[in-house]
């Protein structure tokens, strides 16, 4: 693969080390930092959330060594990109705001130090501490302020953290979830200050390969129960809307101890559709979740049709990114939840690097 020529590659294990490994990884073409979540207010309302740092790398690290030995303190070879969104359920809106900024004197960054790490682009930032995660970001119509504490350890994806995304070892990502943060904190509305509270989840996810000729896409899922589990499972759609082999999932029990599910193991059913009014795209908008090995047997459907984020001033990449609700059996007790599903590759065809 020429174009990933002098990146770093991910080919096994990442064995993570914390908290080390919520900082950057550069060297790597693309790395992201991804948060989602469903709160609640005091009186009832329900709003889901998203906040989502991206860090790309436009050349190998080696090709510093040939720029001149006073170069400009804007020349990096970093930038980095951010979606946030809000979703006000009774209102029926969803709100989004993105900003892309180079990590050059100052606008953006990662850094790591002894008792935090820090995510920022402007004055949107995560900081990672061992109290937890603070969150701040803002569009025009709203506001985030959240803290997020962790109930559960880290979760590797895979093995060992390396999640296959193809046919070859290369094909791949290092890939960690905290599945179960608490969330607390104020939101702003239309200049409405809301206290809520509630669930959040955290991915954090580096690579260098694209996704390989003949897929699309994926269709992704985070899963949060009202029994203490979790589930992720994501599919690579193929040109034919089949998933690719290297498709799986991650059942996070109760207790923290995680379960690795197999393509073979899942199957998920498209109930209904909707075509977005603004790109003309065709999403899926509701679905039977399968996984026979665990019994699960799930129905999942968007709180709202029209979650679509468009970032023409970002990545450039309309994907569809919502707050569903889920509920269904695993064996013979009734289980349900909240969590969120990602679409890519439905407006267009999805040829950016992992």
């Amino acid at each position: 693969m020429a174009e990933e020529a002098g990146f770093l590659a991910v080919t096994g294990p990442c064995n993570f080390v914390f908290p080390r490994d919520h900082g950057a990884h550069p060297g790597y073409r693309t790395e992201w930092w991804y948060y989602t979540g469903h709160l609640k207010a005091g009186d009832g309302r329900r709003f889901g959330f998203q906040l989502t740092f991206f860090r790309s790398q436009l050349a190998p690290s080696a090709d510093r060594e040939n720029w001149p030995r006073q170069h400009s303190a804007w020349r990096t070879d970093q930038v980095y990109l951010a979606h946030a969104a809000l979703t006000d359920v009774a209102a029926g809106k969803h709100m989004a705001a993105e900003k892309t900024a180079r990590a050059a004197v100052g606008l953006a960054g990662a850094t790591v130090e002894e008792h935090h790490t820090t995510v920022h682009l402007g004055p949107w930032k995560t900081q990672i501490s061992d109290q937890g995660h603070r969150l701040a970001a803002n569009g025009d119509a709203f506001v985030l302020d959240l803290t997020l504490v962790p109930r559960k350890a880290p979760v590797s994806h895979g093995d060992g953290g390396y999640s296959r995304k193809g046919s070859a070892p290369q094909r791949a990502s290092c890939y960690y979830s905290l599945t179960r943060l608490e969330a607390e904190g104020q939101l702003t509305v239309d200049k409405e200050k809301i206290s809520v509270s509630g669930l959040a989840w955290m991915d954090h996810e580096y690579s260098t390969a694209p996704l390989e000729p003949g897929l699309t896409g994926w269709d992704w899922f985070s899963l949060q129960f009202e029994d203490g589990s979790e589930l992720m499972v994501y599919g690579l759609r193929q040109a034919d809307g089949s998933w690719h082999p290297a498709s799986s999932g991650t059942l996070v029990a109760a207790d923290g101890v995680a379960r690795h599910l197999g393509r073979d193991a899942i199957r998920l059913d498209v109930t209904r559709r909707w075509k977005s009014p603004h790109s003309g795209a065709v999403y899926p908008a509701g679905w039977r979740l399968q996984v026979d090995t665990v019994g699960l047997a799930l129905t999942i459907r968007p709180v709202l049709k029209d979650q679509e984020m468009r970032t023409l001033e970002s990545t450039g990449v309309t994907y569809w990114e919502g707050l569903v609700d889920v509920a269904g059996r695993r064996r013979d007790r009734e289980i349900e939840g909240h969590g969120y599903a990602e679409l890519t590759g439905y407006a267009k065809a999805f040829d950016a690097p992992l």
